[in-house]
């Protein structure tokens, strides 16, 4: 049979799985993002299968329980009766009509991009992969990374998109705690290799979120959600240079920041805090200027919003011993308690959590580091960081122990009148205690 023919009834025989609902889903990495997406596409009815290499995370699912907080056991033993399971067992790829890939992209030690989760992800799923198969790829990269490092392993083994399989880019937009906007609102960037690739990631998204975003590329999907990132990236970098300002001038920026965001037109207000946090805004903007060197260009207001950021944990510990030093103590050999160990208030996700950074920076000058947040019961397993630590209750007898108390997340859950009475100091980070007060220090 003619190839043409093959390709032209291998397309049309998906494109009918994936319009009549009968298409399997699966979804590797079951983390922050991939773990909600499966659970979506779980609820409108379609199969999906779960990878993951991490074994603990696939039998807590199998047993219907969860590790992200928002994410309760209720949904996960809602999606397995429409036959959602976890597995590590990549030989189920071939079961699979989409592949939809959700892995962490960090940077190395340079600060340059890792896309070994990536790599390996793809790697342990060709050997069983087939054609007739849609793979997109929501980890955010580097403009490029679908067509430099996916399409070529495809045709390795004789699958090229928009012939005999698909290959789509479709950024992840996941915002952790968000309580407007969950999965099925966010509206789907989708950029496809071919038309005809574009075109079946647009039908098959669509089961499961309600708008599409089509693109004319996948680099240009990719640069999309850079642009997205580094958009507040900046913005939050401009606000920490306007804190560290103002804090010198005596001024307190929080209140500018209301006042100003009072203008009906041209100003989008961005609150400062004690750094940045969680997986996009830290890392995905070196994404872009790893890459911009490539075609000679150096990404410098970029790179200086990325330097800001970056130093921000240090300058809150230099206000934290700014603060002790004033009433006649040493960083080393204090108490010191962190409010917050979530990247951003009212969830238990901590990757990239400058309040994390902080607790480091603070005991390598000789602090005895403890914490306390209602999200994050115990301190979770971490790659650069290391605390054998669990979060402390507060309360009128434990907040008088400490010779500083650290507010780094402002968690809606913590009762801010107990601490503020009864903390010897506090150094804010986020602007939560108002007003003037002799125990609080802004920072």
């Amino acid at each position: 049979m003619p190839a043409d023919i093959a390709t032209t009834d291998t397309l049309a025989t998906l494109q009918a799985r994936i319009s009549s609902g009968q298409a399997i889903v699966g979804i590797y990495g079951l983390g922050y993002v991939g773990l909600p997406l499966a659970l979506r596409f779980a609820e409108v009815g379609l199969k999906v299968i779960g990878f993951d290499i991490d074994q603990r995370k696939v039998e807590m699912l199998n047993a219907g329980q969860s590790y992200i907080e928002r994410l309760t056991p209720e949904y996960i033993q809602a999606a397995a009766q429409q036959g959602f399971e976890a597995t590590t067992d990549f030989a189920r790829t071939v079961e699979a009509d989409a592949l939809i890939i959700c892995v962490p992209t960090p940077l190395n030690a340079h600060r340059e991009p890792d896309l070994s989760f990536i790599v390996n992800t793809i790697e342990a799923a060709l050997p069983h992969m087939r054609a007739g198969q849609i793979v997109s790829l929501e980890s955010t990269t580097w403009p490029g990374t679908t067509d430099e490092v996916l399409a070529p392993r495809l045709r390795q083994r004789g699958l090229n998109p928009g012939e005999n399989c698909a290959l789509v880019f479709s950024p992840e937009r996941e915002d952790p705690g968000n309580p407007h906007y969950g999965t099925k609102d966010i509206p789907k960037v989708i950029g496809g290799s071919t038309p005809s690739c574009l075109a079946l990631g647009s039908a098959l998204y669509q089961h499961a979120i309600q708008t599409m975003v089509p693109v004319s590329s996948t680099r240009a999907a990719e640069m999309t959600k850079l642009l997205e990132n580094i958009h507040r990236s900046v913005n939050i970098g401009l606000v920490n240079e306007m804190k560290i300002v103002a804090d010198k001038m005596g001024i307190n920026i929080h209140e500018v920041i209301e006042a100003a965001a009072t203008k009906p037109f041209g100003f989008v207000a961005y609150k400062p805090g004690p750094g940045l946090g969680g997986h996009c805004i830290p890392i995905d903007p070196f994404y872009l200027t790893w890459k911009a060197r490539e075609y000679g260009v150096n990404t410098r207001f970029i790179e200086l919003a990325g330097e800001i950021n970056h130093y921000m944990p240090h300058w809150v510990v230099g206000k934290v011993a700014d603060a002790l030093n004033d009433r006649g103590k040493a960083v080393k050999g204090s108490r010191i308690l962190v409010l917050g160990l979530a990247y951003k208030k009212n969830i238990d996700d901590t990757r990239e959590s400058p309040a994390v950074e902080i607790m480091d920076l603070l005991q390598t000058k000789g602090a005895h580091i403890e914490y306390s947040d209602p999200h994050v019961p115990v301190f979770p397993r971490k790659r650069d960081y290391h605390f054998d630590l669990q979060s402390v209750p507060l309360n009128a007898q434990t907040l008088p122990s400490y010779d500083c108390v650290v507010l780094a997340t402002d968690h809606d859950g913590f009762d801010y009148a107990l601490v503020q009475n009864h903390a010897s100091l506090i150094v804010d980070t986020r602007g939560r205690l108002k007003g003037e007060h002799s125990n609080v220090v802004a920072a």
